[in-house]
Parts: C-alpha cells; sequence; structure tokens
C-alpha cells in the first residue's frame, strides 16, 4: 500500500487522527456522525485498508519518524491515540515543533505518563479507563437520582387525603421554595385526591423571605397540634428529622423527608421516602432535579422561588455550591420572573433590622479576629443572619458571632471566613447538648432554650447574666480562653 495523503486530499484539515485502536475509532464515527472531515493516520496497513473500505480518508505512516507530517494536510486539532506511550511522546514533540499553534489531545496509558505527555506538548490528555469510570459513575448516579424521582411520584399518587409539607423552624428561601415545589409535585402527579398544606414554626422574619411569601403567593400556615392532627401524611423538607430544627417530636411519625444537611442517621424506621444529600448547596437543588426527571411543568412563580432558594442558600453561588446547584439554576433561569426574582432580592429593610445592625455595631467586640456583638433582645431572629453578614466584612475579622435573646430562648448566628475552622461544627459541639445548633464551615446558628427562664421579664439582664458561661465554652474550644483583652 503507497504511504501517500488520499486523492485530492485538501490543503487544510481540521481533525487528524494518529493512532486508530478502538479509542481512535470510535472518535472517527463521532466526529463523522456530525459531518466533520477527519483524516486518520496509522502504522498498520490492514487497518489503513479497512477504513479506506469504510470511507474514511486514512493514509498509512509511522509517527515515530521526524518525517511523519510530510505531505499531510495543514490541521487544527490532533488525536494522538496510539497505545504506546514512547510513540505518543515522539508524535507529540514533532507535531508541536511543526505547528505551535495545533491543538492535542493525546491518550495515556496509566496516569502516571499524564504529566510527561504535557511537559511534552499535549494539551489535553486522556486516560480511557478513567473516561470510562466516570461515564460509568456519571450514568448510575443519573439512573438512581431518576428512579428516586418516580418512586417519590408513585409514592404521592397512590395517597389519599391532606399530605402536610413541614419546613424548618423560621424558614428560609431553601426550605420555602421546597416546600412550595413538593406540593407542585403532589398536584401534578395526584392532583385529585390529594390537598396540599405548607406548614413552619416561628417566624418569617427576613425582609426577603417575607417578599418571596407575598409576592409568590405562597399559603403557609402555622404549625400547631391540631394542624398535625388534621394531616393524613406529613413531609420535612430542608430539615433532617422530627425533632431537628422543628418542634415536632422525635417520635412524630413522618413519611417523607427531603433534605441537604446531615445524612440521616439515627432517624426511626418506617419513613416511607427519605432523600437526604449533604454534597448539594440546597433542598431547592434536589426538588428541581425532581422536576426535571419527572417532566413536570413548572410555572413561573415556582421556578422564582427555587432559584432564589438555591441562590440564597448557596450564597449567589459562592458557597458549598456543586456542580448540580449550577445546572439546575442554569435550568430555572429561563422559566422564571425576571422582574419578581429582582423584587424579592432588593426589599425595603424594616426598622427593627436597622436597630440590631446599629446595636451589633456598637457593641461589637473583637478579640484575635473573633467578633461577639450582643444585639439585645430580638423580636425579629433574621435580623440576626443579616447582622453577621455586614459584621463577617469588617477588616481584621475571621469569625463573628451575633447573639440576643427572644421571649423564649438565646439565639445565636455566627460567620466565618477561617478555612481552618468549621464554625457548624463548634456550635453543634459548644452548644447542642442544651439546644439547636450546627451548619456549615462558613456559617451556623444556635438556638438555646430559656426554659425555666421564660418568664423573667427583662430580658437583656438575663442575657447579661447567662452569656458568659455560654461564651467562655465557645471560646475554649476555638481557643480564646488564653487571649488577651478585646480590641476596639
Amino acid at each position: 500500500m503507497p504511504d501517500a495523503v488520499p486523492n485530492e486530499a485538501p490543503e487544510r484539515m481540521k481533525y487528524i487522527v494518529f493512532g486508530c485502536g478502538s479509542v481512535g475509532y470510535n472518535i472517527i464515527q463521532e466526529l463523522k456522525s456530525n459531518n466533520n472531515p477527519v483524516l486518520v493516520v496509522d502504522s498498520d496497513e490492514e487497518r489503513v485498508r479497512q477504513l479506506r473500505d469504510q470511507n474514511f480518508d486514512a493514509v498509512l505512516r509511522d509517527v515515530t519518524k521526524p518525517d511523519f507530517l510530510k505531505g499531510l494536510p495543514v490541521f487544527e486539532i490532533a488525536f494522538v491515540l496510539t497505545s504506546n506511550h514512547q510513540t505518543n511522546i515522539a508524535a507529540v514533540k514533532t507535531i508541536r515543533a511543526q505547528y505551535p499553534s495545533a491543538q492535542m489531545v493525546v491518550r495515556a496509558i496509566d496516569p502516571i505518563s499524564a504529566g510527561q505527555l504535557e511537559s511534552a506538548g499535549a494539551d489535553y490528555v486522556i486516560y480511557p479507563q478513567l473516561v470510562v469510570a466516570k461515564a460509568a459513575i456519571h450514568q448510575i448516579n443519573k439512573l438512581h437520582s431518576n428512579r428516586i424521582s418516580q418512586r417519590l411520584a408513585a409514592l404521592l399518587s397512590g395517597w389519599e387525603g391532606t399530605f402536610g409539607i413541614i419546613t424548618h423552624k423560621n424558614p428560609d428561601p431553601d426550605a420555602i421554595s421546597s416546600a412550595m415545589a413538593l406540593a407542585a409535585i403532589a398536584k401534578s402527579v395526584n392532583p385529585n385526591k390529594l390537598t396540599c398544606r405548607i406548614f413552619y414554626d416561628g417566624i418569617i422574619g427576613h425582609q426577603e423571605n417575607r417578599t418571596m411569601v407575598n409576592l409568590l403567593e405562597i399559603k403557609m400556615d402555622r404549625l400547631d397540634p391540631q394542624a398535625l392532627q388534621e394531616c393524613t401524611y406529613l413531609a420535612l423538607v430542608d430539615c433532617p428529622g422530627p425533632g431537628m430544627n422543628n418542634s415536632l417530636s422525635p417520635r412524630t411519625r413522618v413519611n417523607i423527608i427531603i433534605d441537604h444537611h446531615k445524612d440521616g442517621h439515627g432517624l426511626e424506621s418506617g419513613i416511607n421516602f427519605i432523600d437526604i444529600r449533604p454534597g448539594l448547596g440546597a433542598t431547592a437543588s434536589i426538588l428541581t432535579q425532581y422536576m426535571q426527571e419527572l417532566d413536570i411543568t413548572i410555572d413561573r412563580f415556582v421556578a422564582t422561588g427555587l432559584l432564589y432558594g438555591i441562590r440564597s442558600d448557596t450564597r449567589d453561588f459562592k458557597r458549598n455550591t456543586t456542580p448540580q446547584d449550577l445546572n439546575n439554576a442554569a435550568f430555572l433561569l429561563p422559566l422564571t420572573d425576571a422582574d419578581l426574582l429582582d423584587q424579592i432580592m432588593s426589599p425595603s429593610l424594616s426598622q427593627e433590622t436597622l436597630d440590631i445592625l446599629g446595636n451589633a455595631i456598637r457593641n461589637r467586640r473583637i478579640r484575635s479576629g473573633y467578633l461577639f456583638a450582643n444585639v439585645g433582645f430580638v423580636r425579629n431572629r433574621d435580623s440576626l443572619p443579616q447582622a453577621a453578614d455586614v459584621l463577617i466584612t469588617l477588616e481584621g475579622v475571621n469569625t463573628a458571632l451575633v447573639y440576643g435573646i427572644s421571649d423564649d430562648a438565646i439565639i445565636m448566628s455566627a460567620r466565618n471566613r477561617d478555612i481552618r475552622l468549621h464554625i457548624g461544627n463548634v456550635l453543634a459541639e459548644a452548644f447542642g447538648d442544651i439546644g439547636d445548633a450546627g451548619g456549615h464551615p462558613n456559617m451556623a446558628a444556635a438556638t438555646i432554650p430559656l426554659t425555666y427562664f421564660r418568664r423573667v421579664k427583662n430580658k437583656d439582664e438575663l442575657l447579661e447574666l447567662i452569656i458568659d458561661p455560654l461564651l467562655k465554652k465557645f471560646n475554649s474550644m476555638v481557643g480564646l480562653e488564653n487571649e488577651g483583652k478585646d480590641e476596639l
């Protein structure tokens, strides 16, 4: 067989594949299916003949020879895919010397050889076994996700009665939008036999949260024993179990739990459906995936709520964000109402929030990068995280802990920029045995019930009396007990 280019070979060719084993053959098939002209170069005479019989442009060349590029068309992209490492190294060096601007995708025979190929001039190195492994994991995860969604739909479609969807205490946009979406799924798969109600405990205090509920027309009822009695089935969204960041008894029978915070260990058996994914940035991301998998039409209110839920819990994709969160947000974006979203994200500031922020700034104490701020009596507990968000931006502050007292609890909100510290774990260990505490590496909260002190009228004086032992425990955990005086 002559060592020559095909008849009437073009002077330029976008793709050339050097080495056409199983990997190379699949690549040229893919390129051909997209109507991309491609030239194949291989050292096996029989393989070249077979490729020509299949109407591929193919030439016989030994790519280890210094002049193997002579007479070939000028190309933009080269695939170097032989199964011999030294052959690939030699080909890459020759191609890079003659075509400095060409892009090269090169096959590695093992993970160690990848660095050598990149040093020789490869732009992108593929290790086929790793590609296969990633593809297999991706497909099984996709299949698993689809089956979870179908199982949820099958469960909801077989129910009849009242379906109560419960958010965590003082629900945030992630919890609210997740409850809204779960109700939409239930209505879609079982429109006639299932009535949905959304419940919350505490308050919807943050201005953005109240604006969200009002503008998106979300009907939410306060959770009470009578409401629970009226529900045939119960679901928890954005909290990992009964009694965990909600006012339910730990023995309450719930049917569905969907969350992204904890692993769900220790839950009582008998729950019909549990989907807890600690790796995701928002529970709203899980609900978005359900609706995609089930091909449920998402109206603009639900889409706007879910997108805001994902953005809020990931702090505009700057915290605990995964590729799934980004993909789900991209899916929702064209379905949302941009004007509504803008109104939700730009609410007016309440007088109480302004007062709390002023108290936090005025009463701040800083010690070795830790900021502590007592805001006194609090009616709107959502003002605390807003104050913590502001104070963590102060120069020299790595961790901000803002605390106050309500009618029935001491409440804390923490923000953290120190990568050595997991503030959620610190609060959980410091206060988890006497209250509800925990969170993420860079944001967390704690609620410590007042129990016998609830009837004390002067809450500010009570806070001054009991806060020091609590902060002492926190200081001990972060290593501040022997530090010097507070800074200005």
